[in-house]
């Protein structure tokens, strides 16, 4: 299918990749280059630091580059990852970076300045037509899709003029699309780090005026970073203070679970080291039963411990995704954490956030008007769609010779590139 050049962007809340079409029907997804990169994923992440001869005393790197600035420096960095899940959260307001606040279209233009640099100039002069994937439910208890669309598209501005914001999973279904021969009604789910979404599409046969037509789409805020803070509430927060009591004039009452909600969400975590923070949980381990719960708490964010934190989340999550069982282990600020967890355990613990994404596929295929029977194929995609859980929720109900995968971090932008090489992108805009 001819049509015009563009720009394929997945912003993810872990990780974000860029593809190109050249308007001929292809599209390739960009690779990225450099000592520390990591082909065609570029990790949402960015670290500041600070430096006199930088704008404003304060410089910043993003991807794989921030992480590498972090591990090198990480007593005198600022570190924040997964900023994506605060796009559509009225109660964030900016983020405070040493003496510096940034509001979220501020970190995405830094960010996306960094992604454009570290791509071997294949990014240097970008077509003039961008397709944003989005969620189809922003990550958050109570999201605002119109603020996000305003940062988003404050984001962007820069990037290019004909901005066009396509649901993620459809954009995987247009890439996967490519891979059939004959019509078919596919169901995408794709499970990212903030959110999960699934689409239903009908595809015609190779050749047709249209290939491709959206059925119905339905999404929710469970995703990989859920089940990582799952993870975290089980081995990590009760010996932070989770759980513990604290003296109250003469009553002993249970330390507000407020005090642990921030574990959950990187985003927050990476924003706790500020002052009125650190002197409220200053005041709490004074008076907690067990102050030296609350001390280990103060180490973990006075000492930058955010990112190895879930980083060894990661590496146990994913051990499990191909073993029954998987050795934990974490050290840092006193904080020495060892356990053997069995994929029982992690499913056990993730449970009824399953249930959540079942009942949240059960609306996509209410919305297309579709029944199970109906569907021809099931392409998973996304990080999170490696959990042996969440492939095995769609075997049990719609059997294992239906379901496909591959291009599990790639296919979105892949698609999003292909979606904006036809004449018509707007029928597949949200």
């Amino acid at each position: 299918m001819a049509g015009e050049q563009a720009l394929g962007l997945d912003f993810g809340t872990t990780n974000s990749v860029v593809a190109l079409s050249g308007g001929d029907g292809a599209a390739q997804v960009v690779p990225f280059v450099g000592d520390h990169a990591t082909g065609e994923v570029f990790r949402s992440a960015l670290c500041y630091w600070l430096d006199d001869d930088a704008r404003g005393g304060v410089a910043h790197e993003a991807g794989p580059w921030a992480i590498a600035e972090y591990l090198e420096w990480p007593h005198d960095s600022r570190f924040i990852q997964s900023f994506k899940s605060v796009a559509a959260s009225a109660v964030f307001e900016h983020a405070n970076v040493f003496d510096k606040r940034y509001r979220f279209e501020e970190l995405g233009r830094m960010f996306l300045a960094r992604l454009r640099a570290h791509a071997g100039g294949a990014l240097d002069s970008v077509p003039d037509r961008i397709v944003i994937g989005r969620p189809v439910t922003y990550a958050g208890a109570r999201p605002d899709e119109k603020l996000a669309r305003q940062r988003y598209d404050a984001m962007f501005d820069a990037f290019g003029t004909r901005l066009h914001y396509v649901y993620e999973p459809l954009g995987a279904a247009f890439s996967y699309a490519t891979r059939l021969t004959e019509p078919a009604t596919i169901l995408v789910a794709d499970f990212g780090g903030g959110t999960s979404d699934f689409s239903i599409v009908r595809v015609s046969e190779p050749g047709a005026a249209q290939r491709c037509v959206p059925l119905g789409s339905a999404g929710i805020g469970i995703a990989g970073d859920r089940f990582d803070y799952r993870i975290v509430d089980r081995l990590i927060l009760p010996l932070l203070g989770k759980g513990g009591n604290y003296r109250s004039f003469d009553k002993i009452l249970e330390i507000p679970r407020s005090h642990f909600a921030d574990f959950a969400d990187w985003s927050r975590l990476a924003l706790m080291r500020n002052r009125r923070t650190m002197e409220e949980l200053r005041r709490l381990q004074k008076s907690a039963i067990e102050p030296e719960a609350i001390g280990r708490m103060i180490a973990l964010i006075e000492n930058e411990l955010g990112f190895p934190l879930y980083d060894a989340v990661g590496r146990l999550k994913r051990a499990l995704s191909g073993s029954e069982h998987a050795a934990f282990a974490f050290s840092g600020a006193g904080l020495e954490i060892t356990a053997d967890v069995t994929r029982a355990d992690f499913e056990t613990w993730i449970a009824e956030d399953l249930k959540r994404i079942k009942a949240t596929v059960d609306l996509a295929m209410t919305k297309a008007g579709v029944e199970a029977g109906a569907i021809d194929r099931i392409f998973l995609t996304g990080g999170s769609s490696l959990i042996p859980a969440i492939r095995a929720m769609f075997e049990r109900r719609f059997g294992s010779e239906r379901i496909a995968t591959g291009g599990e971090l790639t296919s979105i932008a892949h698609g999003l590139a292909l979606i904006g090489a036809d004449p018509d992108v707007e029928q597949w805009t949200a």
